[in-house]
C-alpha cells in the first residue's frame, strides 16, 4: 500500500486503477473529468482517444477513434455536458451527455493569426514542450480564437472561457451559444522560470482555467504562475511559487487542485494558502510523477491525475483523511 502525506491529508494510490481491453495502453493522458455519476472521461494520446471507466476502473465506454485530433483537454460542466479539446487542430467540440454534438468552437485544421512562425521566437524565451510565444520579425502579439488551444471551462452562467496558449496567449470569453464577446491578455515571459516578476496580463503558455464564481483562473505555465480574473477580465491577484502549472480543479468546498508538470500536485485554498503539495523527482514508479498534465478529484474526494512525457498514464489517489 501506498500511502501519500498531503499537509493534513492522506491519500491511498489505488494501484492497478484502470482496466484496460488486451493490447490497449494509456498512452500520453491529457485530459480527466468525471461525470455527475463519478463515471471517469478519459482523453487520450493513443489510437483510442476517449475512454469512460466506472468508479472500480472498469471501462463501459469508448470513441473517438479517427475522429479527434491529438488530445488536449477535457471538461465536464454541471449539466454533464462534455467539452473536448484539440490543440494541433484549433477546435473544441461541445457533446451533450448522450454523446450528441450540441456546439463546435473555432475550424477544424486552420489557425488564427497571431504571427507564429515555426522558427520564430521571442529573443531570450524559453522553448519548452511546444511552449514558444508566437513573433514575427521580433514583434509578438496576441490574436482571434484559436492557434492551439490548451483547455476550456464554464461559468455558471453557461459563458465558455477558453485558455489559448501554444501559440497564442490570449484568454477568450464565449456566450453559451459560442458568440465570442472578450479576449485578453498579450505575450509576455517571465525573467526567471521559478519566480516570474512579469506584469499581470502578460502569458506564456496559458495552458489551463477554471472559473469558480466570478474568479476566472488563468493557468500560465511557463510564468510559473496563476493570474486570476473576473469573469470581465479585470486582474485580481495571482498565485506563484508553482513549477509549470498545467491544469485545475476547484472541488464542492472551495479546494483547488493544481497538477504541476514538474512533478508535482498541489493542493489550495481559493485564497491560495497551500493547504498540502506532493511528489518528486520526476519518476514511473507508483505514485510518483513523470509529466502531471490534468487533475480531477470525484464527489467522495478521489483524486485522479493524468500524466504526459514519459508518465503515459492515470493514477487514481483515493482519499483517506
Amino acid at each position: 500500500m501506498i500511502t501519500i502525506e498531503a499537509g493534513e491529508r492522506r491519500y491511498e494510490l489505488v494501484e492497478g486503477w484502470g482496466k484496460l481491453p488486451e493490447g490497449w495502453k494509456w498512452g500520453q493522458v491529457a485530459g480527466v473529468a468525471c461525470d455527475s455519476q463519478d463515471r471517469v472521461h478519459v482523453y487520450s494520446r493513443t489510437e483510442h482517444p476517449y475512454m469512460v471507466f466506472d468508479r472500480d476502473g472498469n471501462m463501459v465506454h469508448h470513441g473517438g477513434e479517427n475522429s479527434y485530433d491529438l488530445a488536449h483537454s477535457l471538461y465536464i460542466d454541471p449539466a454533464d455536458d462534455v467539452f473536448v479539446l484539440s490543440h494541433r487542430g484549433h477546435f473544441i467540440m461541445k457533446f451533450d451527455k448522450d454523446g450528441e454534438l450540441m456546439l463546435t468552437l473555432g475550424e477544424q485544421g486552420k489557425a488564427s493569426d497571431t504571427g507564429y512562425t515555426k522558427e520564430g521566437r521571442v529573443p531570450g524565451s524559453p522553448w519548452l514542450s511546444g511552449g514558444g510565444l508566437p513573433v514575427t520579425n521580433g514583434v509578438a502579439y496576441g490574436g482571434p480564437p484559436f492557434n492551439q488551444p490548451t483547455d476550456v471551462a464554464t461559468a455558471a452562467n453557461g459563458d465558455i472561457f477558453v485558455s489559448d496558449g501554444y501559440r497564442n496567449s490570449r484568454v477568450h470569453k464565449f456566450s453559451q451559444d459560442g458568440r465570442l464577446l472578450k479576449s485578453w491578455g498579450e505575450p509576455g515571459n517571465a525573467k526567471d522560470l521559478r519566480n516570474t516578476t512579469n506584469e499581470p496580463g502578460l502569458f506564456h503558455t496559458p495552458h489551463g482555467i477554471w472559473v469558480e464564481g466570478d474568479r476566472v483562473y488563468v493557468l500560465d505555465r511557463e510564468n510559473n504562475r496563476i493570474q486570476i480574473y473576473t469573469t470581465d477580465g479585470e486582474f485580481v491577484t495571482m498565485w506563484t511559487q508553482l513549477e509549470r502549472p498545467t491544469d485545475m480543479y476547484v472541488d464542492r468546498e472551495g479546494v483547488a487542485y493544481i497538477s504541476e508538470l514538474e512533478d508535482h500536485v498541489s493542493i489550495r485554498d481559493l485564497e491560495g494558502n497551500e493547504i498540502g503539495r506532493f511528489g518528486s523527482e520526476r519518476s514511473n514508479a507508483p505514485g510518483k510523477f513523470w509529466g502531471p498534465h490534468c487533475i480531477w478529484v470525484d464527489s467522495q474526494g478521489d483524486m485522479y491525475v493524468g500524466e504526459v512525457l514519459e508518465g503515459q498514464r492515470l493514477q487514481k489517489f483515493a482519499r483517506r483523511k
